[in-house]
């Protein structure tokens, strides 16, 4: 049995919020007493609305991890260190240069950033080094002090194990009656991503064939694996042999939703 399902607190480029419900109702027909495995956790919709009683939850991205780890630990005192953060552009550059030494100050700077940054862009340079700039609007933390979401959210991440670690090992951890899901970067064959979506490398063509390699051993094992991913021939033939379904959605690359077109996506179930 499974908690009530919550939306993500923070934004994450290529989070499923969006696909979640579809997702979810297939992970269900397969997990009914093994682990969630969620290699590329991100803003973590799909965890969230899933609620799994077991979960193993990883990301390559350190920071990211450590988030969920002092959120999980002590939400009400992020959100304190949080409200000392004033929203300005001033402030936004300011807080954004700054490298703090505990957990707590780590963590409120990273959800300070997440939802006053520019499209709540999560990206970093070859230094390793945040660099979006600053969004401006009506971007704000608010939403997080001014509703439970994140309490909420630290309850739900004390039933699982957070890792920072590159999605292989992860995947190789699965077992019979296990489900996994993956949404790595939308990589194709005749296109390495030129925009890095979290970390300071590309996910590569070759990660791409270690994902479906990885996919197809645990499936081998007795898991269920299923992939969020490109809808593009390239993917269909990685592979080959797995069951295929389309999700669509509306472009958010464009302010102006007359000019928005409607985006395909695989969901790829070994």
């Amino acid at each position: 049995m499974t908690s009530a399902p919550l939306q993500p607190f923070i934004k994450w480029p290529g989070g499923k919020r969006w696909a979640a419900r579809r997702i979810v109702d297939l992970i269900n027909t397969h997990l009914p007493t093994g682990t969630y495995f969620e290699p590329f956790l991100g803003g973590g919709a799909v965890f969230f609305r899933l609620r799994p009683q077991r979960a193993i939850l990883a990301d390559i991205n350190s920071d990211l991890i450590r988030m969920y780890r002092t959120v999980r630990r002590n939400p009400c005192e992020v959100i304190r260190r949080l409200r000392l953060h004033l929203v300005s552009e001033d402030q936004y550059y300011r807080i954004r240069s700054l490298e703090p030494k505990d957990s707590v100050a780590r963590a409120a700077r990273f959800l300070y950033l997440n939802k006053t940054a520019f499209g709540g862009i999560y990206r970093l340079n070859l230094k390793g080094k945040f660099n979006v700039p600053y969004g401006g609007g009506e971007r704000t933390p608010e939403v997080l002090w001014k509703t439970d979401v994140l309490e909420r959210a630290a309850v739900a991440v004390r039933s699982a194990q957070l890792r920072t670690s590159d999605f292989e090992s992860v995947i190789d951890s699965a077992g019979r009656g296990d489900v996994v899901y993956c949404d790595p970067t939308y990589t194709v064959s005749h296109d390495n991503n030129g925009f890095i979506r979290y970390n300071e490398r590309n996910f590569s063509w070759a990660d791409q064939e270690r994902l479906a390699n990885a996919a197809f051993r645990a499936a081998h094992r007795g898991a269920r694996v299923i992939i969020s991913n490109a809808h593009h021939a390239s993917i269909k033939r990685l592979y080959r042999g797995a069951r295929f379904n389309t999700l669509s959605r509306a472009s958010t690359i464009t302010p102006n939703s007359a000019l928005r077109r409607s985006v395909k996506e695989l969901l790829i179930s070994i």
